[in-house]
């Protein structure tokens, strides 16, 4: 049979494939006999909401003759009723989609009441006590879970007429129940505040799709939101200046200004934004600002929890405890450090914070006080845990998420039971976290923040390691000198280099390193040599595991030399074939590395957490990760919290240290070179660094001016309650 448009009706058999974030479905179906003068089974392949075995099904499209998968119906539009013949019927509730009801129940039921079957659980749920065998508690979980089907059903095929996907659609049940459609179409612009993975723009397009006027004050309010939060996403910034935020969203939006300043109004009025002066602020990031302040301030106050260590006296009992004399700036850190109630260590690679700390375990622990460690990523954590030899945990694990409340088991109302508390990696703190974790100390606790300044700030808003440096009000120790003993080697010798807008400095041609440099200035041709580098040259030459061992970096996600294109060059060199879990184009497979890429509290893995896949099941539609020894298992809808991670951005590696890296830099990635990136890319190698790409792109990191700084008011906030102070 030719190619050519049609229609086809019939019975879904089973559902061969599907992607749950696409709605793209493959079915096996039992058309209407008459279509096809026979019961062959044909193949139909389309996208829909949602469907299961049993349900009846009208396609229009036309056929087509797959080279690869043979004749199939290619489908257009592709829509689901629940099924009206008893065979149907059956099938559709031994699928297992009702919970309560497998094959031989649904046998039964169907055998009681036959095609009448569906009105029954409808309408006379109570008649299911007529099957045989069928007790009350196993008759309410019938009508229980057939009513929330029947209303997810409803609600994913409204939602997908919106244009909305199938993943983003079962993500909005998930959030608001039976209660979705009516919320959607009172404001639609909730979307974007309450359901991950749905931004304004889309959440913009869905309401100017339902009528939304341009101009509304409704799509003013959220847009404004909107420019705040890309703000904060984008740059960082705490606030914007309120001309600055009218204009932007007046460009974004189109809406005049007057009518966005009496949005903006409005938006205050709600409280979810805060006026202060000429600033406008998020309500949470206003919050978060004021409450780091305030309690640091607090700590800063209160007297210690313990009688004053007497600092030379410490550190020299450190130096013996440990077998090594400290230099004059570290030992005068470390004094800081046992004599302050809150205080800042600061430094790039190899000036011996790593020794800071172990001193400082080693005093406070000598004293029996209550000590506690943490960085704000897994990985962090587990280096300051090898390093120091003392148990470090990560801040949302040291906070205990409650997944019954939805919030911290540790705050303000219910602080942690310690002496001393060590940060490692403050550079990574915006200022949410920060607040959090600062809500759950105890006044009395001594607080010591050690961090790297000069790295890429957090990836929130805020800039809190610096903000506190600038502040001038809590005590700041900054370590210069190189102390490490590879000191000698060109990884932190360049870091250093970098940070004060040096050029690299490269070993004799010839000669082993633990840094190189390759110029390409051809984006092809720079995939091409990582691919070598990643494959074959480094693990040749170093005995590393590329999939474990070897992590590429590169500026950003998009374009050649991106996170995407180049995770899908290197899992195909390093992991090409084996059952997979599918997100859009993505494949998922068991050995493949990936990395959390949003914090899930139930789940107990954050943002930038890496692991393996341990188990794909395409059956089961679930993905069993490791992370570092705990298995975590995710749905098919929950994929889009993860990605690969052979190669992840250079803000992602933040906290993390890799046997080897390799670091694409290209003019492609122009908007985002800067020195700090720069720096914080080749501070994330520990035994190899090899930079592929541009003297120029090299240079315009070194050279850029363009102001990134971070629009903050926490320095301001923390001087001004330094002067009020009795």
């Amino acid at each position: 049979m030719a190619e050519g448009a049609g229609q086809v009706t019939g019975t879904v058999e089973s559902v061969v494939f599907r992607n749950e974030e696409t709605g793209y479905t493959v079915l096996s179906v039992r058309p209407v006999a008459e279509q096809v003068g026979d019961s062959r089974r044909l193949t139909v392949v389309g996208r829909c909401a949602t469907v299961w075995p049993g349900e009846e099904i009208t396609a229009e499209g036309r056929w087509v003759d797959d080279p690869r998968f043979g004749r199939q119906f290619r489908a257009e539009t592709l829509t689901c009723v629940a099924p009206t013949s008893a065979e149907g019927i059956r099938r559709f509730l031994a699928s297992g989609l009702i919970r309560g009801i497998g094959p031989k129940l649904a046998e039964a039921i169907v055998r009681r009441f036959g095609t009448d079957t569906v009105f029954v659980l409808d309408n006379r749920p109570d008649r299911l006590r007529e099957v045989p065998k069928l007790g009350a508690k196993k008759c309410a979980q019938i009508r229980k879970s057939w009513s929330e089907q029947r209303q997810s059903h409803d609600t994913m095929i409204y939602l997908q007429s919106q244009g909305i996907g199938t993943g983003q659609a079962a993500r909005i049940w998930r959030r608001y129940g039976p209660d979705a459609i009516a919320i959607v179409k009172r404001n639609p612009y909730r979307l974007a505040e309450d359901v991950r993975g749905i931004g304004f723009l889309t959440a913009d397009r869905i309401a100017l799709s339902m009528g939304v006027a341009p101009d509304s004050e409704l799509r003013a309010e959220a847009g404004l939101l909107h420019c705040l939060q890309t703000a904060a996403e984008d740059g960082g910034h705490v606030y914007l200046r309120r001309a600055e935020l009218l204009l932007t969203a007046n460009d974004a939006l189109g809406i005049p200004v007057e009518r966005l300043g009496e949005a903006l109004e409005a938006d205050a009025q709600r409280q979810v934004v805060v006026l202060e002066d000429d600033r406008v602020y998020l309500a949470a990031h206003y919050a978060d600002e004021v409450s780091v302040a305030a309690r640091l301030a607090a700590l800063l106050r209160a007297k210690p929890a313990f009688r004053p260590i007497v600092a030379d006296k410490a550190v020299a009992w450190a130096e013996a405890k440990m077998g090594l004399t400290l230099a004059g700036a570290q030992c005068q850190a470390l004094r800081m450090a046992v004599g302050e109630k809150v205080s800042v260590v600061t430094g790039g690679p190899g000036v011996g914070k790593t020794t800071i700390i172990k001193a400082l375990c080693a005093i406070f622990s000598a004293r029996r006080l209550r000590l506690f460690l943490a960085a704000p990523t897994g990985r962090a954590a587990k280096r300051m845990n090898e390093s120091t030899g003392f148990q470090a945990t990560t801040l949302h694990r040291l906070l205990k998420y409650q997944p019954q409340t939805g919030g911290f088991l540790y705050g303000l109302d219910n602080r942690i039971a310690g002496d001393v508390f060590i940060v490692d990696e403050c550079s990574m703190l915006d200022a949410a976290l920060t607040r959090r974790f600062l809500e759950a100390l105890p006044d009395a606790a001594t607080l010591i923040l050690v961090g790297d300044a000069d790295q890429l700030p957090s990836v929130g808003a805020g800039n809190v390691l610096g903000d506190l440096i600038a502040s001038g009000v809590i005590p700041c120790a900054r370590l210069t000198a190189i102390f490490r003993q590879d000191a000698s080697g060109y990884i932190v010798r360049n870091a250093h280099r970098v940070n004060q807008g040096e050029p690299f400095e490269l070993p004799p041609p010839g000669h082993d390193s633990d840094f190189y440099f390759i110029e390409a200035a051809d984006p092809a041709k720079a995939q091409e040599i990582m691919l070598r580098m990643v494959t074959r040259r480094i693990p040749a030459r170093f005995g590393l595991d590329p999939a474990r061992d070897v992590q590429v970096l590169t500026p950003m996600r998009r374009a050649e030399l991106g996170t995407d294109r180049l995770n899908e060059r290197l899992q195909a060199s390093l992991n090409p074939a084996g059952p997979a879990l599918l997100r859009g184009s993505v494949a998922f497979r068991r050995r493949d590395r990936v990395m959390q890429i949003a914090n899930d509290y139930d789940k107990d893995v954050f943002n930038g957490d890496i692991g393996f896949v341990a188990d794909a099941d395409p059956e089961a539609h679930t993905l069993t990760v490791d992370f570092d020894g705990r298995l975590v298992t995710y749905k098919q809808d929950e994929l889009d919290e993860l990605t690969l991670a052979y190669a992840c951005s250079i803000h992602k590696s933040q906290g993390s240290e890799y046997p080897a890296v390799v670091i694409l830099l290209h003019t492609q990635h122009f908007k985002l070179l800067r020195k700090n990136l720069l720096y914080t890319a080749l501070t994330r190698g520990k035994r190899l660094v090899v930079v592929i790409g541009s003297s120029k792109a090299v240079w315009i990191a070194l050279h850029a001016e363009a102001d990134l700084r971070r629009q903050t008011t926490l320095a301001q906030r923390l001087r001004a309650l330094a002067q009020a102070a009795p």
